[in-house]
């Protein structure tokens, strides 16, 4: 038996509005959970206007979290750390459901975890080359905050942005309690730096966004971009 098979794990699926590839996802997921049956799926429908939440009621392999309001991206993970926490998981990983993160690389994200390794494992698309291409807006807030980063802590984080990632019990018990509400990925890196936590990052594929529209337009990257320096620079000021 593998470190992974004896461990509980959940994975979180955060969804708003995303009932055109929800259904693609939840069956990948499963067919992944019927190989490790300790792996349960969670998809937290973040107060969805269209048919999301309908479509994931269909599906009894999961579980499903139904906010009456739009928290955003950050409410919606941690209220599925929350989950993991009070139900005793010893592993969770976020996973989008718009079909940009590849099923086929969960396994290698679990498994620094599993094997106690690192606290937060990080999928990403820069450790190796892949055929990731996204806009410029992206690529520039990307290498932006792998810089602001580096500065801080002296560490090269070269995927601070990617939601992929997965943490250990010690995590969980942090984020379910105190989780940054807009933009969080790369605000928890610092704060995870802070208390010297150990974070690894492992090569990934991520594919397009397969439905849906995605609320990052360029302006809302630079208004990101601001928002999450302000809030790092707070970070380590206040902490100082």
């Amino acid at each position: 038996m593998s470190a992974l098979e004896s461990m509980k794990v959940l994975i979180i699926v955060p969804a708003y509005n995303e009932a055109d590839v929800i259904q693609k996802t939840i069956d990948k997921l499963v067919k992944l959970k019927n190989t490790v049956p300790s792996i349960d799926i969670c998809i937290v429908n973040d107060g969805s206007m269209d048919e999301t939440a309908e479509i994931i009621r269909m599906n009894r392999e999961v579980i499903l979290l139904d906010l009456p309001i739009n928290l955003g991206i950050g409410g919606a993970v941690q209220s599925g750390y929350k989950y993991a926490e009070q139900n005793g998981y010893d592993i969770a990983v976020q996973f989008d459901a718009d079909g940009q993160h590849s099923e086929s690389d969960l396994l290698a994200v679990l498994e620094p975890i599993a094997l106690n390794q690192c606290d937060m494992c990080i999928g990403s698309r820069f450790v190796q080359r892949t055929d990731y291409s996204g806009s410029l807006s992206r690529r520039i807030g990307i290498y932006y905050f792998q810089l602001l980063l580096f500065l801080l802590t002296k560490k090269k984080y070269t995927d601070a942005t990617s939601g992929y990632r997965a943490i250990n019990r010690n995590v969980i018990e942090l984020f379910a309690n105190d989780y940054p509400r807009d933009y969080p990925e790369p605000e928890v890196i610092l704060y995870l730096h802070r208390k010297k936590l150990r974070i690894k990052e492992i090569s990934v594929h991520m594919n397009q966004r397969q439905g849906g529209a995605s609320s990052i337009t360029p302006f809302r990257s630079i208004y990101y971009m601001m928002k999450v320096t302000l809030s790092i620079l707070m970070q380590k000021l206040i902490k100082e």
